[in-house]
């Protein structure tokens, strides 16, 4: 089976002919070593050979800067595909031709892809692709991916030029094609493959090549560096001179007049990427797609003017909890998963209604085992690996579709690129690229698919930082959690439930912020790599990509999230079934006493040896129950939707009565939440960080986690409780600030030396 490798700049339309070529036939993994997507097909058809198609990473050349340039490199240079299939944006010529001169450079065969020809014809333009083939030397095939148009001939002249052998060409012309001539015959009389760009990446004095070519690079400049201008200034301008003259050309005059006009994408940006404007539209829309995803009183139609949804004929009906309750109407997301929670039996608003859905229909069959000897425990293992396992996953799958569906077409339509351009001003001086925005935002929802959108980040400790402050921006499950918990700080405390909700929410961001700053002060220390952004026309999302794409990320979620979460409950279950003393505990003893049944258990017992570490925390052994509260927290590790319901099953339904009783402080309880809500965020993200980071990282990102949750917890409880502690704890956190900002300059004043050190060496040489 032959290979193609598909190259080209980013939302030039390449994800969509891959989907458009595999289909059903893709599969999505990370490339080895590292975390960036891989996406491999084949393709199809009948009566035509059957070939293997490797999507690669979006990239704008082959310098490399990121470790997508890295990737495409190597595996057109290691894995010698059979074809390079370029994938050019037609509307946007000069800066898509850039990648296509570089890989006109290798001995492979190459087609280019000349798409969103659609867009052309719809303007009533055209390109002379005729002409470009002649100016370029290969085939080029106008194409519309969205719209299925031009692909079987597209893999047909793919096919043939596969079949044949190409040698890599230059586009640079006079001093700099000489250049390139004479250094490529240096590396062909020493039996280098693709001669000509490891000529051409040595002129450029190129880190990668001088690693694996060091003799033949300082044969090369010896000879050819005595010239006035860096060559990689040379090459580029060369490269950009030929495109304009020689190529860009054969675009339509009035084509070419219309570049210099406003396009209708041109003055929405005048507003959406506008200085003051920009920032503030992004939170709406934010606000928009949340509100449709996660929203129990939709836009706030309730609070603010008492719109409820009502009719007579529903009333009394699941429909009453499906589509509205008191507190207002449901958004899509919320009626998608009462609709999926219904239908498997789960969820508060099913307990009036008539249809009970799979769970009820399960209980009611394995009900009657509770009664037969020695089988008692069967029906709460079932409940388990349902309700607690598979349906706790599937619960939360449709509001995660609907947010993964909003993401994917505000990312498939062109705003995303411009949120990234918004906010990479302010994330450059964290150490981050604009980039780095979208998977944390997307962590308001679920840090599952925030952790898996961090492999689209430039570097490793870029997508390290990210993914650690993933969980300091409150999910879905987190919400659940904080709205019981700040129901009992009402009551219990006297508190306003909204305000404390809101002082989480935005102190986990602003905890987010001073995290990120530090990493990138001290143990994450990097040089922001230049980030390079293709502004895309605005255009509607093909439905087909867009399908295909949000079927992945579903499928990807539900592979992490379904085995760890269902293990993780089977475990919880069997540890509070076992008890170092009386070996198996029996139904009955939760039902007769349920509280003393937890604290025999092995879990129960665990969670009082543990509860004295969290002392410092404020729910430790100075509590009543501090042990109650440790398995709360050590449950909640696996979900944090399960910490009320911990706290629920063991204080008997009663938890303002339990709360009370227990004799936990104000500042104690905070520092609780505080714990849960800013430490591991569940199992399904371990995962999920798993399959991003690299073990030993991984490792160090948990220990960062539960540090964090408990550092936090531990001063929301000395200052909440102990007003007077900030004389001490605000000058200590000043003072790491001040010697990591030092120490920070200190290293960068090393570096620079370092670098001008290693400059004179390489001129010298």
């Amino acid at each position: 089976m032959k290979r193609f490798a598909l190259a080209g700049n980013p939302n030039s339309g390449k994800t969509t002919l891959f989907n458009a070529l595999t289909g059903s036939n893709a599969y999505v993994g990370n490339w080895p070593g590292v975390t960036v997507e891989q996406r491999k097909g084949v393709y199809k058809k009948k009566g035509v050979e059957e070939v293997e198609i490797v999507d690669l990473p979006g990239i704008y050349s082959l310098s490399p800067y990121t470790p997508e340039e890295v990737i495409s490199r190597n595996f057109i240079l290691d894995e010698k595909p059979d074809c390079i299939i370029n994938i050019v944006d037609a509307s946007n010529l000069e800066r898509n031709l850039y990648l296509t001169t570089q890989l006109l450079e290798m001995d492979v065969p190459v087609i280019i892809a000349l798409n969103m020809m659609d867009i052309i014809e719809k303007r009533g333009d055209k390109i002379d692709t005729e002409a470009i083939e002649r100016k370029l030397g290969v085939q080029v095939v106008p194409i519309s991916a969205s719209r299925d148009k031009g692909l079987e001939d597209l893999m047909q002249y793919a096919i043939a030029t596969a079949h044949g052998e190409r040698k890599g060409k230059t586009v640079l012309e006079n001093e700099s094609g000489e250049m390139v001539k004479g250094a490529t015959k240096i590396y062909e009389k020493a039996g280098v493959e693709n001669p000509m760009f490891h000529a051409v990446k040595a002129l450029e004095k190129d880190e990668i090549e001088l690693k694996i070519h060091e003799d033949l690079v300082k044969e090369v400049l010896n000879k050819y560096e005595d010239h006035k201008k860096p060559f990689d200034e040379l090459s580029a301008d060369g490269r950009y001179n030929f495109i304009t003259k020689e190529v860009s050309i054969y675009d339509s005059a009035s084509r070419r007049a219309q570049k210099a006009k406003l396009t209708g994408s041109d003055k929405i940006d005048k507003i959406l990427t506008h200085r003051w404007l920009g920032l503030p539209l992004f939170f709406l829309v934010l606000l928009v797609v949340f509100a449709l995803t996660f929203s129990e009183d939709l836009f706030f139609l309730n609070r603010w003017f008492g719109v409820e949804f009502e009719h007579a004929s529903f009333a009394g009906t699941m429909f009453e909890g499906l589509i509205w309750t008191e507190e207002g109407i449901n958004s899509p997301g919320v009626i998608l998963a009462n609709f999926v929670n219904a239908f498997n039996g789960v969820g508060d608003f099913t307990e009036d209604v008539a249809w009970g859905g799979i769970m009820v229909s399960i209980n009611s069959w394995v009900e009657p085992l509770k009664e037969v000897p020695g089988w008692d425990w069967f029906p709460g293992f079932v409940n388990t690996i349902f309700a607690d396992g598979v349906f706790a996953v599937i619960g939360f799958l449709p509001q995660i579709a609907v947010l993964f569906l909003f993401f994917s077409i505000l990312e498939d339509c062109g705003y995303m690129a411009r949120v990234a351009f918004i906010f990479d001003r302010i994330f450059r001086k964290m150490g981050l690229s604009g980039r780095a925005l979208i998977p944390m935002i997307m962590g308001f929802g679920c840090s599952v698919p925030a952790m898996i959108n961090t492999r689209t980040l430039n570097t490793d400790n870029e997508r390290i930082s990210t993914i650690r402050v993933i969980p300091f921006f409150t999910c879905g499950a987190k919400a659940e959690m904080l709205s019981a918990i700040a129901g009992v700080l009402a009551i219990n405390f006297g508190l306003n439930a909204v305000a404390v909700s809101y002082g989480f929410y935005v102190g986990g961001m602003f905890v987010a912020v001073l995290a990120v700053i530090l990493m990138h002060w001290t143990t994450l220390r990097e040089k922001v790599p230049p980030f390079i952004m293709e502004l895309p026309s605005y255009h509607f999302p093909s439905p087909k990509a867009t399908a295909i794409h949000l079927w992945d990320k579903i499928k990807h979620y539900v592979e992490k999230a379904a085995t760890i979460i269902v293990i993780a409950a089977l475990l919880i279950w069997l540890f509070t079934h076992l008890s170092f003393t009386q070996g198996w505990i029996k139904e009955a003893a939760f039902e007769e006493n349920a509280l003393e049944a937890y604290h025999n258990s092995v879990l129960g017992q665990v969670g009082y040896v543990v509860s004295y570490i969290f002392t410092p925390v404020g729910f430790g052994a100075q509590t009543a129950e501090g042990w109650a509260y440790t398995v709360a927290t050590l449950t909640g590790l696996v979900a944090k939707e399960v910490v009320p319901g911990t706290i629920s099953v063991l204080a008997s339904g009663d938890i303002e009565a339990f709360v009370q009783a227990s004799g936990i402080t104000l500042g104690g309880f905070f520092g609780f939440i505080t714990f849960s809500l800013f430490t591991i965020p569940c199992f399904a993200a371990i995962g999920a960080a798993k399959g991003e980071l690299k073990k030993g990282t991984l490792w160090k990102t948990i220990c960062f986690w539960l540090g964090s949750g408990y550092v936090m917890g531990a001063l929301v409880y000395v200052t909440v409780d102990y007003v007077w502690s900030l004389a001490i704890t605000l000058p200590l956190i000043i003072g790491v600030y001040v010697l990591a900002y030092f120490y920070n300059k200190k290293k960068t004043a090393q570096e620079r030396e370092l670098e001008k050190a290693k400059e004179e060496i390489i001129e010298s040489l």
